[in-house]
């Protein structure tokens, strides 16, 4: 029997990609809405792609009818960009908590599985040398850090689905992405500094001939999961939302892709300058330091490392990443350049 998903951010980083991934190697169908679908173009005369352009604020009716027909839902929709945290964390509530708390109610409501993007992020603080999903503390700083709004917002509607689950029989599947890289994530034309996650920034910024800002010294390190990766953990969460699946939570993440901001950097510079194209500009690429307070303002704070435990995912949905950073790196520029050659011809 074919699975009917529902994905609201079809055209997001992750809703294009796993939009993509089941068109091509399933044959479920699938209900989706966005804003915008220059990701998804492509898909939209597919007989099992059921495409609606709309907010989630304000197309509340036709969710509600999706819910009720479909079998899995995805709630993609979220700000994810450090730099809005900070500036705007009003938006970051009103969009990341409130326009979803709705969408969970009525996944229980008509009893229907929803499979939630938690974030790496809700560990905070955590001293933990790797996060375990059921044993880490979840730290976060001073209110006045206003950074956290999203991992506090996030980590809240954890809580609350967990509580559906546990006390009124919701079915959820909560998933903890660190930090995926790949092709659709930000936009790379004209992007101001700070308005995409760091590796579509430091590709945007060395393409239109801007210093890479290393923020506080870029020694922050992180696990880079490729997308690809992420997206085939999704996939089986899916498959098995009725079983092994149900009720848990998973990390994905590559703990072997773990690698500083400043690293990051340098393999994104020597990758580039194998591009004949861009080859120039790669050499001429400078990096530079920059305060956090100055980069971000003066609500921000970060970790300087995290680190995922991927057991759950090893036992529960037999899940391993494979993509190692260089073959993320060349898939994500070979994307990025393409689509850049494309629009400055």
């Amino acid at each position: 029997m074919s699975v009917k998903v529902l994905i609201l951010g079809a055209n997001g980083f992750i809703g294009s990609n796993l939009t993509e991934q089941i068109l091509q190697t399933r044959d479920w169908e699938i209900y989706g809405m966005d804003l915008n679908t220059n990701n998804i173009e492509s898909y939209l005369k597919n007989k099992r792609f059921h495409f609606k352009e709309g907010d989630i604020t304000l197309q509340k009716d036709w969710i509600e009818e999706q819910i009720k027909n479909c079998d899995v839902i995805l709630p993609l929709v979220a700000i994810a960009t450090p730099a809005t945290y900070v500036q705007n964390p009003l938006r970051i509530f009103e969009l990341d908590f409130e326009a979803n708390l709705p969408i969970i109610r009525q996944c229980l409501q008509y009893k229907k599985h929803i499979v939630f993007p938690s974030t790496s992020e809700v560990y905070g603080m955590c001293p933990d040398t790797e996060f375990k999903e059921e044993e880490s503390n979840l730290v976060l700083g001073p209110i006045h850090k206003e950074r956290w709004i999203y991992s506090c917002s996030k980590q809240l509607l954890d809580r609350v689905i967990y509580a559906y689950g546990a006390h009124h029989g919701l079915n959820f599947t909560l998933f903890r992405p660190f930090n995926w890289i790949g092709p659709r994530q930000d936009n790379i034309l004209n992007i101001k500094e700070g308005g995409a996650r760091v590796l579509p920034q430091f590709i945007s910024n060395i393409l239109h001939n801007k210093p890479i800002q290393l923020v506080d010294g870029g020694i922050q390190r992180r696990c880079f999961t490729y997308i690809g990766d992420g997206i085939d953990a999704l996939i089986k969460i899916i498959e098995n939302a009725n079983g092994r699946a149900k009720n848990r939570i998973f990390n994905i993440g590559n703990p072997h892709n773990n690698y500083s901001i400043c690293e990051l950097a340098d393999i994104l510079i020597s990758k580039m300058k194998e591009h004949p194209t861009y080859a120039e500009k790669a050499t001429q690429a400078k990096i530079i330091n920059s305060a956090s307070q100055n980069y971000y303002g003066s609500g921000y704070q970060d970790v300087n490392t995290r680190v995922p435990s991927i057991e759950n995912a090893r036992k529960y949905l037999s899940w391993e990443p494979e993509v190692d950073i260089q073959t993320a790196l060349n898939l994500t520029l070979d994307y990025y350049l393409n689509n850049f050659t494309k629009t400055n011809k």
